[in-house]
């Protein structure tokens, strides 16, 4: 689907690009990952062709279409049902066209209609919405009433509706909860198409992509299978890599050996040069270099508090007018682990403000240690920071009696390199302003930290040493987060904000997983507005090759679609048959057993397929008689 071939481009000062090749199957799910700052989304821009490199090419088959979501929907008053389905661009044009279209052109068109399905396509573009998190009398509101967060929504939606060719997604599950993010991670595992993500959401990477492209010092690696796939094949090539060169090393330095010792002798002249040719020989190995991530410092708080921390009583807390939660009865300690969960807009933030001493109850009582020291991490903080200001300026403000050499260790601590400590927040990047904010509210040892999507700007390394850092604080935690990994991994108790309220959730992230899909799953099947779009009218009486067209479209591609199935499950039974009649095969005992069960499981899938094969051909001959 996708071929870059010796891509080279320089940008911005720098290489991004040093004759990069790969090449994408049709149909793959794949995961771009690598260090923030290398150039991922530059390569989506090369690909749209916002951006000419410098030498190479990419190569796209001929009219595939390729989709991207890169900036929020424009707040139009076209209603948001609407605006989504006008991203199919072919049904919006068809439909357009029967009004003006002349009479013996109408029956081509409705055959077309029915070829693309263009009836589903209200109630297929509303299950995408309320998989996002939009309710039903959403569908029928104008896109002016949405803020820019719901909007970016609206901008995924459209583009997992038109199911472009290759599908472009930059970090979708930055502007989504946790369960938007489920859906998104469920919805990809069955995109019909090819898809490249930049995500640094190890489930997401893990559960819907099928390859990782990794970017790194310029050079694009394919690997086969999901993240953790990906991490320990690279962790074995770089072991590998590094025992090839201690070899070579060790070869190199005794043939040295032989050399200094008898280059000055005749009669080992001879045998001296020789080595030297063999030391010329031997091939270059560069030493593995670990890449390195600055760990986040989370002291522990010194003295624990008495239990509880905080107690909530038939408690309610609001902004003045309604209460947004109520009916709160909760107690958390010093050793707990919370992990809140909660559609946008469920109270989720309004707690954390409550806990966090911004909010008081409007009704029923919060008890509170009066010793507690609480430090709370929000996006807000980021948006808020002066761009003309700097770490260092930050940290004067907060240790005005600490030395200027104590303050710039303190940064340096926090991963942030001497010249960054100078740099305005403007020119920080987003990894780099969430780890100061982060480092700065843990500075003080809280004994509780409330973490509100505490990952949206940090890759994949440095969400593993947050989590590390987490797990050895010693105090109380609320974690609100979208990325499920680090959610299993810090929460051992799961409280869900929902209804108005605040209750523990029985059952564990597997188990909120199938829950929020299946609750996806009843909205998209609710009564909607679906109806009040237009439908496709049935085509007036057509001629007669307009007759025999139209009933049998989905039959044929059904029955096409079956057989291309039957051929691909035979070819897995031939090629599993094959490695059964090498006896090497045998050599191994577990190597066999396993390839027995998978010669048995490509069976049963064989004998699947040629039953929907034979099911599918005799609908298609029914309908064409």
């Amino acid at each position: 689907m996708l071929q870059i071939t010796d891509l080279v481009l320089d940008a911005w000062g720098r290489r991004f690009f040093d004759r990069a090749t790969v090449t994408l199957p049709k149909d793959a799910k794949v995961g771009l990952v690598g260090r923030n700052g290398v150039g991922k989304s530059t390569l989506f821009k090369v690909i749209l062709g916002e951006l000419h490199p410098g030498g190479g090419e990419i190569g796209v088959p001929k009219k595939a279409r390729i989709g991207s979501v890169d900036q929020e929907h424009p707040a139009t008053a076209v209603s948001l049902l609407d605006t989504v389905l006008e991203a199919d661009v072919e049904r919006h044009d068809l439909l357009q066209a029967l009004e003006t279209a002349e009479p013996e052109d109408l029956g081509d068109i409705y055959a077309r209609l029915i070829d693309i399905d263009a009836d589903r396509a209200p109630s297929r573009a509303a299950e995408i919405l309320a998989g996002l998190g939009f309710t039903q009398a959403d569908l029928s509101r104008p896109m002016s009433e949405f803020s820019g967060g719901w909007r970016m929504r609206v901008a995924l939606a459209a583009a997992l509706f038109a199911e472009p060719d290759l599908l472009l997604l930059d970090e979708p599950t930055n502007y989504l909860d946790l369960e938007g993010a489920l859906w998104l991670e469920a919805r990809l595992q069955k995109y019909p198409h090819t898809t490249i993500v930049i995500s640094h959401d190890r489930e997401l990477l893990n559960n819907s992509c099928d390859h990782i492209l990794h970017l790194k010092d310029g050079q694009l690696t394919l690997w086969t299978g999901g993240y953790d796939d990906f991490e320990r094949g690279l962790g074995e090539k770089l072991r590998l890599q590094e025992a090839n060169r201690v070899k070579i090393e060790a070869r190199r330095e005794h043939l040295q050996s032989f050399v200094d010792r008898f280059r000055a002798k005749a009669s080992k002249a001879t045998q001296a040069q020789s080595r030297l040719k063999m030391i010329a020989k031997l091939p270059p190995v560069s030493a593995v270099i670990e890449e390195r991530v600055t760990p986040f410092v989370l002291p522990s708080p010194e003295r624990p508090l008495a239990p509880p921390l905080l107690r909530l009583e038939n408690a309610a807390v609001g902004y003045g007018g309604p209460p947004i939660l109520r009916r709160m009865d909760l107690r958390l300690d010093i050793d707990d682990r919370i992990g809140l969960l909660g559609v946008n807009g469920a109270g989720k933030s309004t707690f954390a403000k409550l806990v966090a001493g911004a909010l008081t109850t409007e009704s029923g009582t919060l008890h509170r240690s009066p010793r507690l020291k609480v430090g709370w991490f929000h996006q807000h903080q980021i948006e808020a920071m002066d761009p003309t200001d700097t770490p260092l300026e930050i940290i004067r403000r907060i240790l005005p009696e600490e030395s200027e050499a104590k303050r710039r260790s303190r940064l340096a601590q926090f991963g942030l390199s001497y010249e960054k400590v100078d740099t305005t927040v403007a020119n920080l990047s987003g990894g780099e302003r969430a780890r100061l904010l982060l480092n700065l509210v843990a500075m003080e040892a809280p004994h509780l930290l409330i973490l509100d999507e505490p990952t949206n700007h940090l890759d994949i390394d440095s969400r593993r040493a947050l989590l590390d850092a987490l797990n050895d604080y010693e105090g109380a935690v609320i974690l609100i987060t979208h990325d499920r990994s680090l959610m299993e991994l810090v929460a051992d108790r799961l409280w869900l904000a929902a209804d108005g309220g605040i209750e523990p959730f029985d059952g564990d992230m597997a188990d909120y997983a199938a829950f929020v899909l299946e609750k996806a799953r009843m909205a998209a099947r609710s009564p909607t507005q679906v109806k009040a779009a237009e439908p496709v009218a049935p085509p007036p009486p057509p001629p007669p090759m307009a007759k025999a067209k139209l009933p049998t479209g989905t039959a044929r591609r059904r029955a096409e679609a079956s057989e291309a199935a039957l051929g691909k499950a035979t070819e897995v039974v031939a090629m599993i048959d094959r490695a059964l009649a090498d006896p090497a095969a045998f050599a191994d005992a577990a190597k066999a057993a396993d390839l027995g069960r998978r010669r048995q499981a490509a069976q049963a899938a064989l004998d699947a397929a040629e039953a929907e094969w034979i099911a599918a051909l005799e609908a298609y001959e029914a309908l064409k008689g």
